[in-house]
């Protein structure tokens, strides 16, 4: 079972940036597509991007297109959420995930039971 880490969260004024890092553990990151979801108090577990294994394709919530950048390093087990012009709507837990195995061109999923591994958060605060 993979480990995820993230870092990154913290508190930042409205129109702010912020950038997150996810550091995974183990030997199979690369062929696995990623994924970033969020949780605001009282709220469910959001979509906010995935990445395919390559990098080489990204998906948003249409939400977040134009402002969020999602990234990953595979030789160094690592990925990343670039998030600007942040709102404080945005505020919340951010985690990153592992989806799980897809056939070829279907990775692509904003469902949080598609994810089968689960980082412990970082707290985005957002103030007005």
């Amino acid at each position: 079972q993979v480990q995820l880490v993230e870092s990154g969260g913290g508190l930042v004024q409205a129109g702010g940036s912020l950038r997150l890092s996810c550091a995974a553990s183990g030997r199979t990151f690369s062929i696995y597509a990623m994924g970033w979801f969020r949780q605001a108090p009282g709220k469910e577990r959001e979509f906010v991007a995935a990445i395919s294994w390559s990098g080489g394709s990204t998906y948003y919530a249409d939400s977040v297109k134009g402002r969020f950048t999602i990234s990953r390093d595979n030789a160094k087990n690592t990925m990343a959420l670039q998030m600007n012009s942040l709102k404080p709507e945005e505020t919340a837990v951010y985690y990153c995930a592992r989806r799980t195995k897809a056939l070829v061109g279907l990775w692509a999923t904003q469902r949080s039971t598609d994810y089968d591994s689960w980082g412990q958060g970082t707290q985005v605060t957002v103030s007005s």
